[in-house]
């Protein structure tokens, strides 16, 4: 009796495991694969969206050359919040316009904090408002944190109301809340915006050119990239405030990711980013770890020089063909804007 029982036990746990198998496809960490294909793990009919499960694990990646670890339990030693935090919204936009037919969707959202009215009121007066541009309707928002200054928190509750363009989370603001930010904007998306095209990612002290993101879009714009200022295998610093220590990442260098001063990825990508958020350790650096989504699922990059994610001298004809320029302040911002829209310039061939 005793055999027969243990039989069937491991008849029962194979099953199981046969089961769950199936269910997640569980995630290679050898020594030369990356993760490939990274399972759906919920009904994919938006009506029945619901958040999937955090499952994170160590897990080794691969760039074709380069391996890169990520130990998990050294990611909750330093860093225990950014691993079990869940979504929580205390600010959501208004419902999203039914396009028309012949109308994409493509989102710009904006980093900011509570603390930013200036910045976020000087965007909206300029560029961060909705647009239809060549098939593209436009939708603006803005990704927050929370704060202690009440003032603040208050203010934001009346932008909310006001402008119906806020996304605000229950984490408190800060550097390291960024990748945060990262992991809960797709959980936002995946579960509300399935039809989205695309998604700018930017900063508020930027200036953006809303025709130029949808002509780059034409231009250059597939289901499989993500387009932006790309950094190559990029140094770790050990120091300031993008200090990773050695024990949390022991190799010299990251894969490549683009600068989050402002990037550009499309809709299609969504479902395997959010997968791959949340089974992978959160990164204390946004741009980084999104780098290791985009590398988990196997998607590329494509760099672009008019995403000056590190400024440009202010020139309204070089202005004019950007995608993004990076550090502008909202005083300066309106009065850039209202000349570059009112300047004429010779195209280049």
């Amino acid at each position: 009796m005793g055999t027969m029982r243990q039989k069937g036990f491991l008849i029962l746990g194979f099953l199981f495991s046969s089961l769950m198998v199936l269910a997640i496809r569980w995630i290679s960490e050898s020594e030369t694969d990356s993760i490939i294909n990274v399972p759906s793990l919920a009904p994919s009919p938006a009506s029945v969206r619901t958040p999937l499960p955090i499952m994170r694990r160590s897990v080794t990646l691969n760039d074709g050359t380069y391996n890169y670890h990520l130990n998990l339990s050294s990611f909750e030693a330093e860093f225990p919040h950014l691993q079990s935090y869940n979504c929580t919204l205390i600010q959501e936009p208004h419902p999203e316009e039914q396009e028309a037919a012949n109308q994409k969707l493509l989102i710009l959202a904006v980093k900011s904090n509570p603390g930013s009215g200036a910045r976020r009121a000087a965007l909206r007066e300029t560029w961060a408002k909705k647009w239809d541009i060549n098939g593209y309707r436009l939708r603006p928002l803005f990704l927050l944190g929370k704060t202690n200054v009440k003032g603040h928190m208050d203010i934001v509750k009346l932008e909310s109301q006001m402008y119906g363009d806020i996304l605000q989370w229950d984490m408190m603001e800060g550097h390291h809340n960024l990748s945060l930010k990262e992991r809960c904007f797709l959980e936002w998306l995946y579960l509300n915006s399935p039809q989205v095209h695309y998604i700018f990612k930017g900063d508020d002290d930027e200036f953006v050119n809303p025709d130029a993101l949808v002509q780059y879009i034409a231009e250059h714009g597939t289901p499989n990239k993500i387009h932006g200022a790309h950094q190559h295998r990029a140094g770790v610093m050990r120091g300031s405030k993008y200090r990773i220590s050695q024990t949390l990442y022991p190799q010299d260098r990251y894969p490549g990711f683009v600068s989050g001063g402002g990037f550009l990825f499309p809709g299609a990508s969504v479902k395997r980013l959010y997968e791959a958020s949340q089974l992978l350790p959160v990164f204390p650096l946004d741009d980084v770890y999104f780098g290791f989504l985009v590398l988990a699922v196997n998607l590329t990059f494509q760099h672009n020089n008019r995403f000056y994610v590190n400024g440009l001298a202010y020139n309204a004809c070089k202005y004019k063909q950007a995608v993004v320029v990076h550090g502008i302040s909202s005083e300066a911002m309106p009065g850039i804007w209202r000349e570059v829209q009112n300047t004429k310039c010779q195209n280049k061939t």
